[in-house]
């Protein structure tokens, strides 16, 4: 063996440069920190905090607008009735509430939406139960039919009940609002409830059955408990859409049925921009569904849930 065989061999320059470690790349740890940084408990009450600022700030300028007095609400912004109290009445909501007019609307959009929201939420649980559950024939077709009519606009329907109402003497009045908001909301019920209530296990109904419990037994014992986060989302959305719609009673209901929404509509036109006439009238009509939904919240959150994890 020769010397030049015994040399270890060096590397060479590109070599050696090559070979030393470099430094570990940024990407994945910088994006770790980040998702640590996202993930902590601070970080996610101050922008909890942040989001319910931003969604609070517009409620409550309109709640101090709709207390003060239009020279006050002329002269400066809401939030000067934070540096001075004494501004701040319910002179606008006692005058608002004098008119017979938005009384009468008030009352007229309870009796709109709170039936218009319980025959749609009992309907469409019965049929939901049926679709998922009991054997007919053309079931199967029968819900597809449903859920074609989901993808129908509310506006295709309008003129064509008018005239059937018109014709059976319903037309102007609540009735005639209340069945419309019902027949239109039905589609989207069955199809949400028809969905949750088949998720709930067989062997369960099937042990109900085979202790003797009937088809009407299983149902408003063990399925509406079971279904009740769906059932209180379902309520909660269908008051929100009854309550807030415009559209279908500017069209079906005449002065004496029209909700609260064409009541403050027709005020607008009469007051143009009086922010004392509007503010209240704006802020009644909001205070409902906020109490609705903060009652019913924590079933909402469990009926928007269900269904995610498995």
């Amino acid at each position: 063996m020769t010397s030049h065989d015994t040399i270890e061999r060096r590397p060479s320059p590109p070599e050696a440069a090559a070979a030393r470690p470099g430094p570990a790349p940024s990407g994945p740890p910088r994006r770790n920190r980040v998702s640590r940084l996202l993930g902590s408990g601070l970080v996610q009450g101050r922008l909890l905090v942040l989001v319910a600022l931003v969604w609070i700030t517009p409620l409550a300028g309109l709640f101090l607008s709709s207390m003060r007095s239009e020279e006050d609400n002329a002269s400066g912004g809401w939030w000067t009735a934070l540096a001075d109290p004494a501004q701040l009445s319910f002179d606008n909501y006692t005058a608002l509430l004098a008119d017979s007019g938005i009384a009468t609307a008030f009352g007229n959009t309870v009796l709109i939406s709170v039936p218009a929201t319980a025959l749609v939420v009992g309907i469409a649980a019965l049929a939901g139960y049926a679709f998922a559950w009991l054997e007919f024939p053309g079931r199967d077709a029968v819900f597809l039919v449903v859920v074609g009519l989901l993808v129908v606009p509310v506006q295709v329907g309008l003129l064509p009940v008018a005239k059937l109402m018109g014709a059976v003497g319903l037309f102007g009045t609540v009735a005639g609002v209340v069945l419309f908001h019902v027949a239109y909301g039905l589609p989207f019920a069955i199809f949400l409830l028809r969905n949750y209530f088949a998720e709930i296990p067989r062997e369960m109904l099937e042990a109900a059955r085979m202790d003797g419990g009937s088809e009407w037994r299983i149902f408003f014992r063990l399925v509406l408990p079971l279904g009740r986060p769906a059932i209180a989302s379902l309520a909660i959305f269908q008051f929100l859409w009854v309550w807030n719609d415009m559209l279908v009673a500017l069209l079906f209901a005449d002065s004496g049925s029209q909700p609260l929404t064409v009541a403050l509509q027709s005020q607008i036109r009469q007051f143009g921009s009086n922010i004392g006439v509007l503010a209240p009238g704006a802020f009644l009509s909001l205070v409902v569904p906020l109490v609705v939904f903060f009652a019913f919240q924590r079933h909402f959150v469990q009926g928007v849930m269900a269904g995610s994890v498995k």
